[in-house]
C-alpha cells in the first residue's frame, strides 16, 4: 500500500521563484536562524547537573570532584552560571591554580565568595 501525495511544490514555491540565488541564500539563512533561535535560548538559559558534570569531566576533573562541585553549585543556586565557569572564576578571583580551586570547592571552601561574586555584582556577576 503506497500513500499518494499531491505534488503541490509549484504552487507552494511561487513566492520564491522570482528571487535571485543571493536572495534565496539570504532567505534560507534567515529561516535557519529563526528555527534554531529557541534552541539557542534554551541552551543559554537551561542546564542540568548531568550537563555540568560532563563539562567538568571534559575539563579534566575526576567524577568525584565533578559530582561534588555540581552538588555544591546546585545547593548554592549557582548551577545556571555553569560549573566550569564557577571553577575558573574562583581560580581567577583568588589567583589559584585550577587544581587548588577544584580542591577548595570540593571541600566546601569558596562557595559563599562565589555566591557573593555572582549575585552581588562582583566582576563576574553578569554571566
Amino acid at each position: 500500500m503506497s500513500i499518494q501525495r499531491n505534488d503541490d511544490f509549484e504552487k507552494r514555491s511561487l513566492h520564491l521563484q522570482n528571487l535571485s540565488d543571493e536572495e534565496l541564500d539570504r532567505r534560507f539563512w534567515e529561516l535557519a536562524e529563526r528555527i534554531v533561535e529557541p534552541l539557542i535560548d534554551l541552551a543559554e538559559t537551561n542546564t542540568s547537573p548531568s550537563i555540568e558534570r560532563s563539562v567538568l569531566l571534559r575539563m579534566g576533573l575526576d567524577s568525584f570532584q565533578a559530582g561534588a562541585i555540581v552538588t555544591k553549585a546546585n545547593e548554592h543556586g549557582l548551577l545556571g552560571k555553569g560549573a566550569g565557569n564557577l571553577v575558573i572564576t574562583y581560580a581567577r578571583n583568588n589567583s589559584l591554580t585550577m587544581e587548588k580551586a577544584v580542591e577548595d570547592l570540593v571541600t566546601g571552601k569558596g562557595w559563599e565568595q562565589l555566591a557573593s561574586s555572582f549575585r552581588g555584582g562582583g566582576r563576574n556577576a553578569a554571566r
